[in-house]
């Protein structure tokens, strides 16, 4: 035996997180060289092995910069070392990926990073406009891969058989884009082209982007596709063109998204503050919702009556391109009719949306996964996460112990995602969406068919939402039925506490607030105003907010004066109401009313529900603020519009008796007050002091926020201010949907810390 291989020894090293397709192996290559090692790393089903042989003062290094200088891409979840015997290797090489088992996390599409930027815009570079340019620190993953590990031969991109400059390239541990599977040049990559309404192919490659960019400057809507889908897109400045786009899309008043060309575009609309520039200038590019300025260039029809605009940058080498040809801001709108799913296909697009668009900028690199355009609102205090999608999902966590069994959680009707978890991993999907149409559910289908294949992943139990009427539930009975497996249902508003738990790692009893529109509760009615002690195995409910009947059920939720006029039912006599001046009453004719009211005596078709998200609905008609909504969730953001025109610090008159949080004072106090501001200002101010009430009558356990009406940043900001304030520790979602969006990954929180551990 040579002295050599006595004074080295060998490590095999295995490494598990998000670490293919973010250029970990050349990273693990370059540190081998650095300090002078030998061995071998690859991709494997269960993340990346590493064996390095050398002297045990250059692996001791080795080791620590694995773990603190890892790609901006890339996550470490763990590192396992093993001592093996030393094979006396003069050279450190990267090896071809081997498939088994499973177990690397996928990784998000993430936009153009710098460097690739300043290729693109540099006519000295072989990709100078190249409109697909991307490297191992950006582009598309999720959107185009069709089983793992993640290799070009598994994607999309496998049809497109890479030149030799590209080649190179591919080959080179030190090159950027070493094993960069989406990498191509204007050679070797896909072909730009654009489509008539008829479909008929009209232009390609630049010729194509002239084209596109000619409708838009003529106030004409056209498709784009992005990474995972197609944006509807129009001059956002052109108030006839945004005017078309809705009547055309049938989109009346819901916000458009505003895609910009820097930041400095966007400062001319919005206020920003440095935190908000941070998250609109991050790696994943999300939809930022930020406060507009009163005078801007864009058209009024953009966010109809309301303070807040959506703005995003950027995010692929063909949106830069854009930019380049213009010098206005674009909406960018998904894709999709109402209740459906974000379009992939140019086919779809032709069909359903022949009437919106006039014309189609599209490529031959198919989109395999969906992934629509993630949103998020920041706080004074962090950020609320609204729609998890792009650049964020698919979303993975490391459990604190491996599961017994593989648990599959089916999520919520509205905002869907679907959770898994095998051995130590947690994963929740992209945003899905609705479930109110077949394409939906379709799609829910279509991505739940595609993990399982990502992770050769069959589930031993899945659970579901209590509601007999969602999708999600009826899918779950009949699947678990027919294939005998266990089922579990999980309460609508604990999954949402169970979120906040999953997402901070938590295991002790909570204080948790449970505020959304509506869910389905023990008691078989609707819930959605509860203050629950929940730990990760039970829950008790505390608190409710007393309940109101729906006048008309759905209906209800579309008219929000038929909460109002159901709330003044519930205080006053029908003769009361009558002589009543409120704009709520005004609203309805006396016969309109004197049926309501009998609706409301008998509870026909009057269901009755919890919900402080009905709340908003019913303080926005009887503050006179508006009486009818077009969009889910349009009531919170119409309120707090409003409320930002008061500076009240007072609130209205509520009791706490046996459990019910009575508001009928306040009712009361509402319907003589004629300030649409102050009544709007005033109410939060009394959601926000009841939390604050409870909180201090239960000072030993730590409060949770979850559920949609958590998306009110004034709300979330007056009750977090007065918590630090009083040194009191707190969470509230942040990295996962605090609406429905995260409801399965609560579901799953249940049933491993029930069924799993």
């Amino acid at each position: 035996m040579s002295a050599e291989s006595i004074s080295n020894k060998r490590l095999h090293i295995l490494v598990k997180g998000i670490v293919q397709g973010v250029g970990f192996r050349p990273f693990v290559y370059t540190l081998a060289k650095r300090y002078t090692l030998n061995g071998f790393v690859l991709n494997g089903g269960e993340g990346v092995r590493i064996e390095i042989e050398g002297v045990e003062k250059s692996i001791d290094a080795f080791l620590l910069a694995l773990e603190n200088e890892t790609p901006p891409l890339a996550r470490i979840d763990s590192v396992e070392t093993f001592h093996v015997n030393c094979k006396n290797e003069k050279e450190f090489i990267i090896k071809a990926s081997n498939s088994s088992h499973i177990e690397t996390m996928l990784s998000s599409d993430i936009a153009t990073c710098k460097a690739c930027l300043d290729e693109m815009q540099d006519p000295k570079n072989r990709r100078y406009n190249y409109p697909f340019i991307n490297c191992t620190d950006c582009g598309p993953r999720y959107s185009i891969i069709q089983e793992l590990p993640y290799d070009r031969k598994n994607s999309s991109m496998q049809k497109f058989a890479m030149c030799d400059e590209c080649r190179q390239e591919y080959e080179n541990p030190l090159s950027r884009r070493f094993h960069a599977q989406p990498i191509s040049c204007y050679k070797c990559g896909p072909t730009l082209y654009m489509l008539d309404k008829s479909g008929k192919k009209v232009q390609t490659d630049e010729k194509a982007i002239e084209a596109i960019v000619s409708l838009i400057k003529s106030g004409k809507t056209v498709a784009i596709k992005g990474l995972g889908g197609f944006h509807l897109v129009c001059d956002a400045t052109n108030e006839v063109a945004v005017q078309n786009l809705r009547v055309n899309k049938k989109r009346p008043s819901k916000p458009l998204a505003v895609m910009f060309k820097n930041p400095e575009e966007i400062q001319k609309v919005a206020l920003l503050s440095q935190e908000e520039e941070e998250l609109i200038t991050s790696k994943e590019r999300p939809i930022v919702i930020v406060s507009k300025k009163e005078e801007t260039n864009l058209a009024e029809s953009i966010a109809p009556n309301i303070d807040r605009l959506g703005v995003f940058l950027p995010y692929t080498p063909l949106h830069v391109r854009l930019f380049d040809m213009l010098d206005v801001p674009l909406v960018a709108t998904s894709a999709n009719l109402s209740d459906e799913p974000i379009m992939i296909q140019e086919r779809d697009i032709l069909q359903k949306l022949s009437s919106v668009v006039s014309g189609i900028l599209t490529h031959d690199r198919e989109i395999l996964n969906a992934a629509d355009d993630s949103v998020i609102i920041p706080t004074n205090d962090s950020s609320l996460m609204i729609r998890m999608a792009r650049g964020f999902a698919p979303l993975s966590k490391t459990l604190q112990a491996k599961s017994s069994k593989k648990i599959l959680a089916l999520g919520a009707n509205q905002k869907n995602t679907l959770a898994l978890c095998f051995d130590e991993h947690l994963i929740v999907s992209p945003h899905i969406g609705d479930l109110n149409s077949l394409e939906a559910f379709e799609y829910f289908t279509r991505t739940l068919e595609n993990f399982k294949k990502f992770y050769d992943f069959e589930p031993d139990i899945i659970v579901c939402d209590k509601h007999p009427n969602y999708e999600t539930t009826k899918w779950a009975k009949s699947y678990t039925l027919e294939h005998d497996i266990e089922l579990l249902e999980v309460q609508h508003h604990y999954a949402h506490a169970l979120a906040c738990m999953a997402e901070y790692d938590l295991d002790e009893e909570m204080l948790a607030f449970s505020f959304d529109g509506t869910g389905y509760g023990d008691d078989k009615t609707l819930w959605g105003g509860e203050v629950l002690i929940a730990d990760t195995t039970s829950y008790k409910r505390i608190h409710s907010f007393a309940p109101l009947r729906l006048l008309g059920g759905d209906k209800a939720i579309k008219e929000p004066r038929r909460v109002g006029l159901s709330l003044l039912f519930d205080i006053y006599s029908l003769e009361e109401i009558l002589e009543l001046d409120n704009p709520c009453v005004k609203s309805f004719t006396t016969k309109e009313i004197q049926t309501l009211y009998t609706m409301h005596q008998k509870g026909l078709n009057s269901p009755i529900s919890s919900s402080v998200g009905r709340l908003f609905d019913g303080v926005l008609s009887l503050g006179g603020i508006a009486q009818s909504v077009d969009y889910e969730g349009e009531s919170g953001l119409l309120v707090e519009t409003q409320a930002q025109k008061s500076s009240s610090e007072e609130v209205y008159s509520y009791g706490i008796t046996n459990n019910t949080i009575d508001y009928s004072q306040m009712i009361r106090e509402i319907t003589v007050e004629t300030n649409s501001s102050q009544i709007a200002q005033k109410f939060i101010n009394t959601l926000a002091k009841i939390v604050l009430e409870i909180c201090s009558e239960h000072e030993h356990l730590t409060p949770i926020f979850s559920g949609g009406v958590f998306q009110n940043k004034t709300l979330v900001d007056k009750i977090t201010t007065a918590l630090k304030q009083q040194n009191k520790k707190y969470y509230i979602q942040k990295n996962t949907p605090i609406n429905d969006g995260s409801i399965s990954l609560g579901q799953l929180y249940h049933a491993y810390a029930t069924k799993g551990k």
